[in-house]
């Protein structure tokens, strides 16, 4: 894996390139997104095909493969935030440019299935990204995690910046932030852009899963030693993924039943994930967790400022 690199920090005025490298976009949620980038300070710029559908795809693999990495070619650009996950981040991966990923060193946001994504990019090129809001909420996102998506996308957030949910023991760890959703991090075992979670914190959320497939998943996730070596876990929104023919079983319970083992930290309810308080956070960044205290402290930004 090539050392851990942070992207270049944007300045007001930067150029933020659009992309859609899974499902299908929504043209209305898209202009209003790109109007709240706009209002922030940014430029914004899409491919005239950003809108093709394949189905459920934005396009075939090949048109949404050569969007990223123009994208990531292209010297106007300075960072890209994705218009929307859906599903097929995972199809265009070995199509994509590692090395050229890692020397354009520009700031990614995404977050559901661009999980597949930041998982390859944090691999494969050795590049942070950031699990964030994207554009698929079009003005319904919330203003706090928006402003805290520009302050992390330009170095300006406050170190460190906290997370806080509810504790559920553990004690405390450090070590760096992986993740994002449930189902792609467990879709990643086995290819080259597999989650490493030895000393890590591993962050996880997802929408829609009957807490039996949650479990299936914790217990893939567990058969691959991805739990016994991570430092700690926490829990973003998981509301959706609900069985109304068994109530008492939540997605919360069923992961804190299998990690219960492990004796590691263990915090739930922080504020990220498929709910409007999306709040941000740098994949690879180095945080503590705190399964008493109930928080994740991100203790470097996730961008570098030019000197």
């Amino acid at each position: 894996m090539p050392r851990l690199r942070r992207p270049r920090a944007l300045r007001r005025g930067a150029t933020v390139g659009i992309a859609a490298p899974g499902g299908v976009v929504d043209p209305e949620r898209l202009e209003a997104g790109e109007a709240l980038l706009r209002d922030a300070g940014f430029h914004t710029v899409r491919r005239d095909d950003l809108l093709a559908r394949r189905a459920y795809l934005a396009g075939d693999d090949g048109r949404r493969a050569a969007e990223f990495m123009g994208l990531v070619a292209d010297p106007r650009v300075d960072g890209i935030v994705c218009a929307r996950g859906g599903y097929g981040c995972d199809r265009i991966l070995p199509r994509l440019d590692p090395e050229a990923v890692r020397a354009a060193a520009k700031p990614l946001v995404g977050y559901s299935d661009v999980t597949a994504l930041l998982l390859w990019q944090r691999r494969r090129a050795g590049l942070m990204g950031l699990h964030g809001p994207m554009l698929d909420r079009g003005a319904d996102v919330d203003p706090a995690a928006f402003a805290a998506l520009v302050a992390q996308l330009t170095g300006e957030a406050e170190i460190p910046v906290v997370l806080r949910g509810a504790g559920r023991g553990g004690g405390s760890a450090r070590g760096r932030l992986v993740g994002g959703s449930l189902t792609l991090v467990t879709a990643s075992l086995g290819t080259a852009w597999e989650i490493e979670t030895k000393g890590a914190i591993l962050l996880l959320e997802d929408r829609g899963e009957l807490p039996y497939r949650v479990d299936r998943m914790l217990q893939q996730l567990r058969g691959a030693g991805k739990l016994e070596r991570a430092a700690g876990v926490g829990l973003g929104d998981f509301s959706t993924c609900v069985d109304d023919r068994f109530p008492e079983a939540s997605a919360e319970s069923v992961i804190a039943e299998v990690l219960r083992p492990f004796g590691i930290p263990l915090v739930t309810g922080l504020p990220f994930g498929h709910r409007r308080e999306n709040f941000p956070w740098p994949v690879g960044a180095r945080a503590t967790i705190d399964g008493d205290r109930g928080e994740v402290r991100i203790l470097e930004s996730g961008v570098v400022s030019a000197p």
